[in-house]
């Protein structure tokens, strides 16, 4: 997206809680546990004279310092006033690493072809995590570059398993509400916006994803096509979004994924 003609993520109080869709799960994990019987044997009843049992302590979770590559296009990329949610994760993990590598107006097609560059060259570290958060501008490219969904996830699915090849977790965000883009949304991208959003969502059970945010709900309110008006300020192109957005995304992903990062 280019800033003057036109926002993923798995790792926002009030309105934010049940808006965010997260699916932690470790590499080929099942994504929940398996439900409780429907029946079962009641407990025995505990002796008067038996001792009370003591508090269950939570499981520490041990901290470490992540270094963390986030590929995406305008939302992301500083240039064009984007990438604050990561500066959040920065502010919140002082001891861990944030390189992004947002470009302004990339289509996912585009981020894969830089992703051996940018995130795996010689010279980079070892990353930890990979945020990817795009494909808005592959959408209403359906005409003018033949972006289909299946095009889009094709590509985004080779990011994720070359991160994955590569030891590090994958973080997959949304696409966020864009219905206020009014020279080039329209009904039909609506539909294949909701239907690639269902595919992120869904790609932890294929194992190429370990954390998902779904930053589409988290961002809207009352007219679900559309930023909400406080998150889009001062932006009022309908697919941008400012500070107070950013923080909510950034927080979304700090509680889903980096809160155990130094």
């Amino acid at each position: 997206m280019q800033l003057g003609s036109s926002i993923v993520a798995v790792g926002v109080a009030g309105a934010i809680a049940g808006a965010i869709a997260l699916a932690p799960r470790a590499h080929g994990a099942a994504d929940a546990a398996p439900a409780a019987p429907v029946s079962a044997a009641p407990a025995p009843s505990a002796s008067p004279h038996a001792p009370a049992s003591a508090p269950v302590k939570p499981a520490h979770v041990a901290k470490r310092v992540c270094t963390v590559a986030a590929v995406g296009d305008s939302i992301t990329d500083t240039r064009s006033h984007g990438g604050k949610y990561l500066a959040y994760l920065q502010k919140h993990c002082p001891q861990s690493h944030f390189d992004n590598y947002g470009v302004g107006g990339n289509m996912v097609n585009q981020m894969r072809r830089r992703f051996a560059r940018d995130v795996l060259g010689p010279s980079k570290p070892h990353y930890t995590h990979l945020i990817v958060f795009g494909g808005v501008n592959d959408l209403y490219s359906d005409l003018t570059a033949h972006r289909t969904n299946e095009r889009i996830e094709r590509d985004l699915t080779k990011m994720y398993k070359a991160a994955h090849e590569h030891g590090m977790k994958v973080v997959a965000i949304t696409v966020t509400p864009w219905g206020g883009f009014k020279r080039y949304f329209n009904i039909r991208r609506q539909k294949h916006t909701l239907e690639l959003n269902r595919w992120i969502k869904a790609e932890p059970d294929s194992g190429n994803v370990d954390f998902v945010v779904d930053a589409y709900p988290l961002l809207s309110c009352g007219d679900s096509e559309k930023l909400c008006p406080r998150y889009a300020k001062p932006f009022k192109d309908g697919i941008h979004f400012g500070a107070a957005g950013q923080k909510v995304l950034g927080k979304a992903l700090y509680d889903a994924v980096f809160k155990s990062c130094l």
